[in-house]
């Protein structure tokens, strides 16, 4: 139950603070290692990727911002590589 609070709050943090257009890093993980980051910059989304990053990945080409739901993106990819996908807040 508490893991499940936890996320709950930390995803509303992570809302909250694209909604206010504050900057923002997220990790991208794939198949138990990071593989690339997601940036959010004056309301601006970029994804970047690691060498050696899944293809199915590196070659994603949808839409960025997801309505600045960063865990609606991470379910998106899943989706495309067939496998989770996990991103994870960090601080800016």
């Amino acid at each position: 139950m508490l893991s499940f609070a936890s996320t709950l709050v930390a995803r509303a943090a992570r809302l909250f603070q694209a909604a206010y257009e504050e900057p923002a890093l997220w990790t991208i993980s794939a198949q138990g290692r990071v593989v690339g980051t997601l940036m959010c910059e004056a309301g601006a989304w970029r994804l970047s990727w690691f060498d050696g990053a899944p293809p199915r990945l590196v070659n994603y080409a949808g839409r960025v911002d997801v309505d600045g739901d960063a865990e609606a993106l991470a379910i998106v990819l899943s989706e495309r590589l067939g496998a989770p996908v996990r991103l994870e807040s960090l601080p800016v």
